[in-house]
């Protein structure tokens, strides 16, 4: 909007960051629109384009900054720029901006919007190494990148346009470190202005507080295909009928994922066919007439049934047999209502199968969780069993994030959290498991989590002090305390990453309390081997972390 009023082409350049974050909410199209000729990179080399106007979109960073001063420094590479940061640009580098290439801006702006959206009710800071830098005993930038976390937290309250009251699970410092960080800041940008709404509340905690959710296999399409199917950037490569190459992205933009990624795989399948089969002879004529947008549609169809058909070919193949195990160590009761006696006869079949060894490592943890850690000499024989001799750290890591994993035989210690009772909402045996985060978000709006375990950093606008208390259970009648409530929000923040099953429960209690908004994000999003790998890194140094191909181009 700053340079429309020139009715010239511009072009416009992006980093790593801002490409992703341009990509999520918009199309090439709508850049078309706004007289963007040319989207470039700004690490590259580009060609000079001297009679063009450019727009930089980019992270408040060093390294972005002397990118652009090079664009102008010794012969101009464009006519004048546009400068937009994501955040907060430190003085140092604004001073230096000025110096070098002051005369060339015509627009210098900070929009505070340093997150990933990554759907309607979902957010990360896109930073996995974040995981590395807060629980490995190696790293030495912890401080740093809680301090980035808290900046980008306070980026999504912002851009909400919220100034919310802040709590925190009461066990770790870093949970305690975070929130009081992302107090201070937010009452820093409040200060400059005092417009925000004061009706949201955020709780912050960390990954310890539920180590099953995120290992366990699940059957709702979303998590199934991100566990089972090779979907990398959210990207789901598949062959058609006839052989042929696809690719399909699963973003807000496919009206039938949307409708779809929380449904019982069960579900799932039955309701496109169901989809497919209302596409008959009688309404051809009329989708003809609507020739693209039923082209869309059918290749959405088209593709969830692959995409589903192959989650359902792993289920049969493998994961039907390990989740009843891993259900009964996950609830510590089996089918019947009848509690696991001895946990290790639900483990020992698992791992006398010819399962893969992240299987085996995922139903090992399920069961030293459901006993909240074993003897060191326990350990040692099921690490034999599983043969990770070698790769213990995969199961010994998880002592980095608090969860016990070894306990003397004399001294074990319980930390099972009384759960809610939810039998009456079961439909599936094998998808008993609810995660933890439900109870909590649960809990947190009918304002009954418990003050010496979420203690309050700030004082909580009033609408979450107490005194308006919906139910997140019941079918209710909208009362005056849900009108108080009503365009109130609840935004979590989980440390260490956060799992699809959890994704799912913001939107699950969104939909049943009506009155207030469920908004959920994490450093990252997990997947079940993502998170053993990441667990199982935090004993090596920071540059054994890379990949191959990372460590040459760093």
């Amino acid at each position: 909007a700053d340079c429309r009023k020139s009715e010239v082409w511009k072009i416009l350049i992006l980093d790593a960051f801002t490409t992703k974050l341009l990509s999520s909410c918009c199309k090439m199209s709508d850049l078309m629109s706004e007289k963007i000729t040319i989207v470039e990179n700004l690490d590259k080399n580009r060609e000079p384009v001297p009679e063009m106007n450019a727009i930089y979109f980019m992270s408040p960073t060093a390294k972005c900054v002397d990118a652009l001063i090079g664009d102008f420094k010794s012969k101009p590479k464009y006519k004048a720029a546009y400068v937009y940061f994501t955040d907060y640009l430190p003085d140092d580098l604004f001073n230096n901006m000025k110096m070098y290439c002051g005369k060339y801006i015509r627009v210098c702006k900070e929009l505070n919007m340093s997150f990933m959206p990554q759907e309607a009710q979902v957010f990360t800071c896109d930073n996995p190494g974040a995981f590395w830098s807060i629980y490995s005993p190696k790293s030495q930038d912890k401080k740093k990148t809680l301090e980035k976390l808290a900046d980008q937290l306070v980026s999504v309250c912002a851009t909400l346009d919220e100034y919310p009251g802040v709590r925190y699970k009461n066990n770790l410092d870093n949970a305690k470190t975070l929130a009081e960080l992302v107090d201070n800041k937010l009452a820093r940008y409040y200060e400059l202005d005092d417009s925000g709404k004061k009706k949201a509340q955020v709780l912050i905690l960390e990954r310890d507080f539920d180590p099953i959710s995120p290992i366990l296999h699940e059957l709702t399409y979303q998590a199934m295909a991100y566990d089972l199917v090779d979907i990398q950037n959210d990207t789901y490569n598949y062959k058609s009928k006839d052989g042929a190459e696809k690719q399909a992205l699963l973003n807000e933009d496919d009206m039938l994922w949307v409708k779809l990624r929380h449904r019982h795989i069960a579900e799932v399948s039955a309701q496109i066919f169901l989809f497919l089969f209302q596409i008959t002879i009688s309404n051809l004529a009329q989708m003809m007439k609507k020739m693209p947008s039923f082209r869309r549609q059918l290749t959405e169809k088209t593709v969830h049934l692959q995409l589903a058909e192959d989650c359902m070919q792993c289920y049969s193949n493998n994961v039907e047999k390990l989740c009843k195990a891993e259900q009964d160590l996950a609830v510590g009761s089996d089918v019947e209502g009848v509690k696991v006696k001895d946990p290790m006869r639900t483990l020992l079949p698992v791992l006398l199968h010819q399962y893969s060894t992240y299987d085996k490592i995922r139903a090992v943890l399920l069961y030293i969780f459901s006993v909240s850690g074993t003897t060191d000499e326990n350990l040692s024989k099921l690490i034999q069993h599983v043969k990770i001799e070698d790769e213990r750290d995969f199961i010994l890591n998880w002592k980095e994030l608090g969860v016990p994993i070894i306990t003397s035989p004399t001294f074990f210690f319980s930390r099972k959290t009384v759960r809610r009772d939810r039998s009456q909402e079961e439909k599936y045996n094998l998808s008993r498991w609810t995660p933890v985060i439900k109870d909590v978000i649960e809990d947190a709006v009918e304002n009954k989590l418990d003050i010496k375990e979420w203690p309050h950093q700030s004082e909580s606008p009033a609408v979450w002090n107490g005194s308006g208390a919906v139910s997140a259970r019941q079918k209710h009648k909208a009362s005056a305390q849900d009108e108080r409530r009503s365009g109130s929000r609840l935004i979590i923040f989980i440390l260490g990453g956060i799992s699809f099953s959890e994704m799912r429960c913001a939107y699950e209690v969104t939909q049943s309390v009506k009155s207030c908004e469920v908004i959920i994000g994490s450093s990252h999003i997990l997947t079940p081997k993502s998170l053993l790998d990441n667990i199982k890194a935090l004993s090596k140094g920071p540059m054994e972390n890379f990949t191959i191909d990372e460590r040459s181009n760093a």
